[in-house]
C-alpha cells in the first residue's frame, strides 16, 4: 500500500465520521419536534411561534396577550390544560377569542 492510498483511506475515514455526525446533529431536532404540538391562545404578545393572523407576519408578531390566532409550540398533550388567566385554555386550532380589532 502505497503512501498515496493510505492518505485517500484515511480522507474517506474521516468523512464517514463527519457525515455521521451531521446525520445525528440533524436527527435530534426532529426529535425534539415529534414531541411537540402547536397550541393557539397560550402566547404573550410578541412571543408567538407563528401564525398570528391578518396584519402580521409570523414569529413574535401577534399584538396581545394568548392572541387567538397565534400559536406556540408546547410539549406534546399540554396544550389544553395548560394554566391560563381567566379562565383560558389552549386549542389546537385557532380560536376567535382574544384577537386584535380589525
Amino acid at each position: 500500500m502505497t503512501y498515496q492510498t493510505k492518505t485517500i483511506s484515511g480522507v474517506a475515514v474521516v468523512s464517514a465520521f463527519a457525515a455521521a455526525l451531521s446525520i445525528v446533529a440533524f436527527a435530534a431536532p426532529a426529535a425534539a419536534e415529534d414531541e411537540q404540538e402547536k397550541c393557539y391562545g397560550v402566547a404573550k404578545a410578541g412571543e408567538n411561534d407563528c401564525a398570528a393572523g391578518p396584519g402580521t407576519t409570523c414569529a413574535g408578531t401577534s399584538k396581545i396577550d394568548y392572541q387567538g390566532n397565534s400559536w406556540k409550540l408546547v410539549p406534546k398533550g399540554s396544550c389544553e390544560t395548560m394554566e391560563l388567566p381567566d379562565g383560558r385554555n389552549g386549542s389546537p386550532t385557532a380560536l376567535e377569542r382574544d384577537r386584535p380589532p380589525a
